[in-house]
Parts: structure tokens; sequence; C-alpha cells
């Protein structure tokens, strides 16, 4: 397999979870500015709305969207417990986990990143559309669980973790939902994350 990402986006959380996994991939580090691919090649071509991830399978198929490639990702190795079985409820839970972070709390973080400087109040507005989706994470943890669905870890997880990291680089402090800042801290100490991170250059290796 191959993934196109830009280190940091949310094709970290893909990164993630083919750690998790163990299996075999390359990586091509790709400018979505600039639309192409590490290795000099057309990124549109791969993904005709220029974006990231997109993986490329053994087969040659390319699958693009975050949620649908962490879900093809678990369910090459279900023994993983990376997403639960298709046809449960539980899946359903998944799927509306992963909707709510990729159609809600990611893009809540977009204005961030939009290249355009925020002002004082304008920064305030995009803050605080910021802390309505935490306050939501934080409430889902709230019983205590470690993860979004309960004990296990999910690639639900891998995705949350990757947009609410964001927090830190763009000045945002998560002090107010200290649930959902634990939660950060935990999912970033995991060892396929951390090799995730170094090799995206986002943070150094342990000596």
């Amino acid at each position: 397999m191959k993934l196109h990402y830009k280190p940091g986006a949310c094709s970290l959380a893909s990164h993630i979870i083919l750690n998790e996994l163990g299996i075999p991939f390359e990586l091509d580090k790709t400018d979505t500015d600039a639309n192409k691919t590490e290795a000099g090649g057309d990124f549109l071509k791969i993904s005709p709305n220029g974006y990231v991830p997109a993986l490329i399978n053994d087969d040659g198929e390319i699958i693009t969207e975050n949620p649908a490639v962490l879900q093809y990702l678990a369910d090459q190795s279900p023994d993983a417990d990376l997403a639960p079985p298709n046809g449960t409820l539980a899946r359903t839970r998944l799927q509306e986990a992963l909707n709510f972070i990729s159609s809600e709390l990611h893009v809540s973080f977009g204005p961030f990143f939009s290249g355009r400087e925020l002002d004082g109040d304008a920064r305030k507005r995009v803050e605080a559309g910021v802390g309505r989706r935490a306050a939501h994470v934080e409430q889902r943890l709230a019983d205590g669980r470690p993860f979004l669905l309960g004990d296990t870890f999910t690639v639900a997880d891998a995705y949350a973790f990757v947009v609410l990291n964001w927090a830190g680089f763009v000045g945002l402090s998560l002090a107010a939902y200290p649930r959902t800042q634990a939660y950060v801290a935990r999912i970033a100490a995991r060892p396929a994350s951390i090799k995730a991170m170094v090799a995206e250059g986002l943070m150094e290796q342990a000596a």
C-alpha cells in the first residue's frame, strides 16, 4: 500500500493506523498547494479533490476521504479490533464518531489553516466553535472511558487525536477540557503515534 500524506494533516490518522496494523506500506509526501507528490507526480490525477489522505491499495485502487480510508484499513485486519464488525450497532457508532470528527471537529479548525490572519473577534468565534466540539468529546469521555467507543482504541481515536492535537499548533488550550486533554496525551504516547509523528517530522525520536 502507499499513503499520500501531508505532514501533520488529517492523513496522520491513516499513518498511525498503518503503524498499528504493522503491515508494509510506502509513504509519499504530498504538496497539496502545488498538487505534486514527492516523486514528482500530479496529485490531482490521484485525488481530484487535491487533499490527503489518498491510499493506493495493493490492487492499485485509490481510496480517499479519511473515514473511508480508516475503515478500509481496519477491515484489512479484523483481529486488530480497530473497528467493530460491519453490520453491527457498534460499527454504526464508529461511523457516527467518524462523521462527527470529519464534519464538525475537523471543520471547526479550518479557519486556522485558511491562510488568512484571524483578528481578535474572528479568532474568538473560531475558538468558540472548536470549544463546542471539544465539549462534545469531553462529554463522551465523562463516564471514564479511555476511548471514544469505550475500552478499545479504534480508528476514530486516531482521527480525533490528530485533529485535537492541532490545538497545540494554533495556540489553543484544551485546559478547559481535562478529560479531552488527557485523552490526547494518552493517544500521543502510543508507539504507533510516536512512530508516525517522528516519520512526518512532527517530533524528534527519543534518545
